[in-house]
């Protein structure tokens, strides 16, 4: 099955999102993910053994001094120019109160690459909800340059079962946040990404309402989707909804083959997994 990832990791030494060895621990409590690494080759070949092409999010990057964040950046980069049968382009995260060199390197980078580069807004590890003015200038530059932002909603594994959630508001996540920055920005396309739990009726609500809005469900397998959600995909939004993995937490292997057992037509099946990416990001991937 063809697959065109609009949401993943990286799993070699030094750029995986889980940094340290609570990550692990952690991911392996809520996810059931052993640790690993692949060697760039490696996780090149796992990529193309599953027929999949993925934007990929470093996503720890925001936090780093701007010197590191470019070698970082420069990396995937890098990557992608190699492989480029398995990289589409990568989404970048900045945090707002940086916003000048933020946007510089974003610049910089989508000059380097030769795929699709786009913000990926996350307001609650920056505790700043996508709602917030500081984040307009993110948006505003997309609008210029034609291209998706996405935003991330929902339940967030990142401190899920820690004391306090390790300081994050969920609720930065909720999808009304969405719905504000379409509105505010009629003509600028937003992703919303991860099924948006608990708030799934609500986010179905947003994607109905606001025709600039649709979703990837990066992060869940489909047995954990709500009914409503499921009836969706398959009849009013199959035509919006897209496919994400979040490797190297879940993997090729165990989502496709959920998803196929869930019964939909091979029409939509081919929707969610890569025509409706294909078209969304044709033009920039």
């Amino acid at each position: 099955m063809k697959v065109f990832d609009c949401h993943s990791h990286w799993a070699t030494p030094g750029h995986s999102n889980l940094r340290s060895d609570e990550d692990w621990q952690h991911a392996k409590a809520v996810f059931g993910a052993d640790r690993f690494e692949m060697t760039d080759d490696e996780q090149a070949a796992y990529f193309a053994q599953h027929q999949a092409c993925a934007i990929m999010d470093l996503s720890y990057t925001k936090e780093l001094p701007i010197e590191q964040m470019r070698v970082d950046h420069d990396y995937a980069v890098a990557f992608e120019k190699r492989f480029p049968d398995v990289v589409a382009g990568h989404w970048l995260q900045f945090q707002p109160w940086r916003m000048q060199e933020s946007l510089e390197e974003f610049e910089r980078v989508a000059a380097a690459s030769t795929g699709f580069v786009g913000f990926c807004v996350n307001g609650q590890t920056t505790g700043v909800p996508p709602g917030d003015p500081s984040w307009y200038p993110i948006y505003e530059r997309s609008l210029e340059l034609d291209r998706p932002v996405m935003i991330l909603c929902g339940l967030t594994g990142i401190g899920q079962g820690h004391p306090g959630g390790k300081g994050i508001v969920l609720d930065n996540g909720h999808p009304r946040h969405v719905d504000a920055v379409a509105a505010r920005y009629p003509y600028l396309r937003i992703l919303a990404a991860r099924p948006a739990y608990p708030w799934q009726d609500e986010m179905i609500a947003v994607l109905l309402h606001k025709a600039n809005v649709s979703y990837e469900l990066h992060g869940w397998g489909p047995k954990h989707l709500s009914p409503a959600l499921k009836r969706e995909i398959g009849t009013r939004l199959q035509d919006r909804i897209m496919f994400g993995c979040d490797f190297p937490t879940l993997r090729f292997e165990y989502l496709v083959e959920a998803w196929l057992r869930e019964g939909y037509s091979s029409d939509v099946i081919a929707k969610l997994f890569h025509r409706n990416a294909e078209r969304y990001f044709g033009s920039q991937s």
